[in-house]
């Protein structure tokens, strides 16, 4: 009886590694899709750079349901207007779910702007916006995207910025049947990313360069319609679904309220022109 037992321990801990785990070398999790001649894989480090004649984008190899997904990113130094570093997961389909960071570049001086969205069968419009409260092209800095059957949060170095809850039993759509895959690229978006458009690329400042490196994604593997029970469920390492990340502790939510209390400039919860006073529905619904 106890040898059973035993063996029965060491295949959940096989299922529950297959599950957690991913090679987290971009080299082998990650490939180029467009501008191959614009982006440089290097073991850990990525270097994707965008100049008049192209962008470039990578993405993972896997897709992955639940969570946790981090990159550390250098943003673009110098003056990146009209320049977007884009770092989210996503699915397929005109049904598509995804979470996103956006790093709008902006003239040398000003702040980058923290753009977050999350698009649910294929329905975006949530944004939120935000500063930095660093420099975030003089280093490296943690980007995180912690996803579970609960809620979904936005860390920058450990700190959340953003919260969206599952209300999905009171007709709110949430992303909790498709896996999604891991996307990065650079690429110019002047048509709106700087002050709606008003500033375009400087090309004489070109080539411009993101540089990404540390890749992780401690998540659940993404093997199929089988794959919304299995990461879902309460099974020995299926460490996201663990109570304690079904809502932010105290301390994070310090850290959350100062965040959006200093540095947040967008909510489209709070944009009734936008929405003709008809608001999206989880706008009144507790987040955090």
């Amino acid at each position: 009886m106890a040898t059973h037992i035993r063996v029965l321990l060491v295949v959940l801990c096989v299922f529950a590694l297959d599950q957690a785990l991913v090679d987290a070398m971009i080299s082998k999790s990650m490939y180029v899709t467009w501008g191959k001649h614009h982006a440089v894989i290097n073991s850990e480090d990525l270097q994707l750079v965008l100049d008049q004649t192209s962008g470039s984008a990578v993405q993972s190899k896997r897709s992955f349901l639940f969570g946790s997904i981090e990159m550390l990113i250098k943003l673009v130094p110098g003056n990146s207007a009209g320049t977007v570093t884009a770092y989210y997961v996503s699915s397929t389909g005109d049904r598509h779910d995804e979470i996103d960071f956006e790093f709008l570049g902006n003239v040398s001086g000003q702040p980058y702007i923290v753009h977050t969205n999350i698009y649910t069968q294929g329905n975006g419009s949530k944004e939120q916006q935000f500063y930095l409260w660093f420099d975030p092209t003089a280093d490296f800095h943690n980007y995180t995207i912690h996803w579970n059957p609960t809620e979904i949060v936005w860390y920058v170095d450990g700190l959340p910025i953003r919260v969206f809850r599952n209300y999905e039993k009171e007709g709110i759509a949430y992303p909790n049947k498709q896996g999604m895959r891991v996307y990065s690229s650079l690429w110019n978006a002047d048509n709106w990313a700087t002050r709606g458009g008003l500033v375009k690329i400087d090309w004489n400042s070109s080539p411009f360069v993101a540089k990404c490196r540390r890749f992780r994604a401690r998540a659940c593997k993404f093997n199929g319609p089988v794959s919304v029970t299995q990461c879902a469920s309460n099974a020995t390492g299926n460490w996201w679904n663990n109570p304690v990340y079904s809502q932010l502790s105290s301390a994070k939510l310090g850290q959350l309220n100062w965040v959006r209390s200093n540095y947040m400039i967008y909510d489209y919860c709070k944009d009734f022109k936008r929405f003709n006073g008809q608001m999206p529905p989880e706008c009144f619904k507790p987040q955090f």
